[in-house]
This record gives C-alpha cells, sequence and structure tokens, in this order.
C-alpha cells in the first residue's frame, strides 16, 4: 500500500513524502516520481492515474511527493525560493530521491519523474535544477521552467508567453550553471482544448526542451494514437509530444483491462489515453520482469469482519479516499467512508482484505 515516509531530509519546502513499492521489488529497481495537480492528493494520484499498474507489471517503485500548501495543495512552481537548485520545494523533492534510491537500494540511473499541471510545472523545475537526478521526464498539461516567474502565474497559464528555443533552452542551462552531464529526456502531453493551462504551453515546453537537447523543433515522425492522440517524436525520440484532440486539462487514462489501458476517470483524470502506458515505455521500464512476491501466511480458517466503513478503515482493514472506502489489499470498493454503511470483509491474506457481501 502506499506508504508515509519521514525524516527524508531538512524538507525545506515542508512537503510530504509518500511511496509505494510492489512485493518482492529487488534491489537494483528504477523508480518514478509522480507529482499531483491542485486540488489533489498523493494518494488520489497513486489511486487514479494508472501508475501503480505498470509499477506491478514491470517492477519498479513510486515516489509521491505531496504540496501542503493551502488552499489549493499547490506545488509553488511560480515561487523564486522553490524553483532553485538547493532550495524550498525543488531541494525536498530531490531529497526525497536520493533518499528512496539509497533506503530503497534503487537504481540511481533509472529514476523517471513525472506530474500533472502544478505538478508537471514543478516537473520541468526538477530536470531543470536537478538533471543528474534524473534518466527521463513527463511533463503533462505542465509550463516552461522560469515562465513565472518573471511573468505571472495566470499570463503564463493563459499562454502569450513566447520566447525562442534559443531563450527557453537558456533558462534550464542556468538552471544548473556548468553542469555538461547527461539531460533527462522529456515527454509531453497536452490537451488541446485545456481551459486551464494553454495548449500554447506544451509547444513551448517542446521549443524548450528540444532546444536543451540540441534537436531540432521539427518533428523527425508523426504517429496517430488512440483517443484523438497526435504523438509527434523529435531528434532520435529524445523528445515526445502528445497532443490530444478535445481533451480539457488533466492527466489523460483509459480505464480497462487491457495492456495498454490503465486508471479512474474523474477530476483532472480525463479517459482518453493511458498516458502511464506510453511513459512506462518512453522510460524503458517495460522490459523488467515482474517482483516475485514474498509469501506471507494465509490465516486459517479466513476470518471474516462485519462493521461500519468508517470502523473498518480506524481498524486497519480499509482506506478511505475521496469520501469512499476501498479493502485493503485487494482495493475493491466499500461505498461511502462513514457510520452507516455497513460492510462484511473477508481476510485472505496478511493485511489483504475482500468484499463478501451480509455472508461469510
Amino acid at each position: 500500500s502506499l506508504t508515509r515516509v519521514t525524516g527524508f531530509g531538512s524538507n525545506p519546502g515542508a512537503l510530504n513524502m509518500w511511496v509505494y513499492r510492489p512485493n518482492g521489488l529487488p534491489a537494483g529497481s528504477p523508480a518514478v516520481v509522480a507529482l499531483h495537480g491542485c486540488t489533489q492528493s498523493a494518494d488520489a494520484y497513486y489511486t487514479n492515474s494508472g501508475w501503480r499498474k505498470f509499477a506491478d507489471l514491470y517492477g519498479f517503485a513510486l515516489v509521491f511527493p505531496e504540496a501542503t500548501t493551502p488552499p489549493s495543495n499547490c506545488f509553488q512552481w511560480f515561487q523564486e525560493g522553490d524553483i532553485g537548485r538547493g532550495q524550498g520545494e525543488a531541494l525536498s523533492i530531490a531529497q526525497m530521491v536520493t533518499y528512496a534510491t539509497s533506503t530503497y537500494q534503487l537504481d540511481a540511473g533509472r529514476i523517471s519523474i513525472t506530474g500533472l499541471s502544478a505538478g508537471g510545472a514543478m516537473t520541468a523545475v526538477m530536470v531543470a535544477a536537478y538533471p543528474e537526478l534524473f534518466d527521463a521526464a513527463s511533463v503533462v498539461a505542465g509550463l516552461p521552467y522560469r515562465c513565472s516567474p518573471p511573468a505571472s502565474t495566470s499570463t503564463c497559464m493563459n499562454g502569450p508567453v513566447t520566447k525562442t528555443p534559443q531563450d527557453w533552452g537558456a533558462l534550464v542551462r542556468g538552471a544548473y550553471p556548468g553542469y555538461t552531464g547527461p539531460r533527462p529526456r522529456v515527454s509531453i502531453w497536452h490537451g488541446q482544448a485545456d481551459y486551464v493551462v494553454n495548449k500554447a504551453n506544451g509547444v513551448e515546453l517542446r521549443d524548450q526542451f528540444t532546444d536543451v537537447l540540441g534537436l531540432s523543433q521539427t518533428p523527425a515522425s508523426t504517429t496517430s494514437l488512440p483517443g484523438g492522440t497526435t504523438m509527434e517524436t523529435y531528434g532520435s525520440g529524445e523528445v515526445r509530444f502528445y497532443r490530444i484532440a478535445g481533451m480539457g486539462h488533466g492527466t489523460p487514462v483509459d480505464p480497462g483491462g487491457a495492456a495498454e489501458q490503465c486508471g479512474t476517470a474523474g477530476a483532472y483524470f480525463l479517459d482518453t489515453i493511458c498516458s502511464a502506458y506510453y511513459d512506462t515505455r518512453f522510460f524503458g521500464l517495460d522490459t523488467g520482469a515482474p517482483p516475485t512476491p514474498t509469501p506471507t501466511p494465509t490465516p486459517s480458517p479466513q476470518p471474516c469482519f462485519t462493521a461500519t466503513n468508517y470502523a473498518h478503515t480506524q481498524a486497519g482493514r480499509a482506506y478511505q479516499s475521496g469520501g469512499y472506502a476501498y479493502a485493503n489489499g485487494s482495493g475493491q470498493a466499500m461505498g461511502l467512508w462513514n457510520t452507516f454503511v455497513t460492510t462484511t470483509l473477508r481476510q485472505t491474506g496478511q493485511n489483504y482484505y475482500e468484499v463478501v457481501g451480509s455472508a461469510c
């Protein structure tokens, strides 16, 4: 399950750190850092974005930084004190990466990062300020690094800020002066009907990171994908730009059981295409073997528990997200999280419960 981690560093940005590791994850595994959007939480992104499916399937860890700034819990991509190397939220996220890599013996050369909206803008911050930490990145409905400041957040989000690719690229290079090491590969996702972060920001991101990687702004190839998506590939694939026709503001998901489907549709999780599937492949994480779960004893006979959904969560048999309760382990929906709805759960493994109705 998603686990809260404390003591990962000085944490000047006052962020929370959450981690998901599939059972049996071996040493030397890669990881993805995933940043939620405004009004969201780490748990919401873990539950709905689709990343857990591919972490389980291919064997990699997930790190979820969580913003705590009221009222909307936005990452502070527009604050000078949070977007520079060695300070604020940028340093807090870098400390999470360093802590997770060391503590869980992850492969430091295979750490990727992704984020939605404010989390997408902070993803651009991280690959600019800490390029040595990341192999690849994905910016979803985000903004280019250092659009704000100096411009206002509303000006940037509405899309009229335009610079040459060289000017955008210079801002990234200036985030870590003197750095000569490799730069992360970058994928960019943007709905062409985005009403929160204007689609022009996707183009500016394309210009910024193609320049940083020394690539032409003319695509080497263009491919049609599901959900009204067009993928433009730049260079030898170091930059990919996904334009989703008719999509508003959110992370692209595609609920279903097929290999290329993932996620749960909802507010800011939009049913179009499974971006986590394509980013898993872009990050090079689809070649690993699934981890072998560590066997755990199964209680015999299997005990049952009948209680209100609120009581189940208090007893550690379930968790709540968005006002609904879900069984630990199986993740099965139990209905509203309150003291009125009663559910019977059967324990079928260590911290693993299934909804069985009224009879057990």
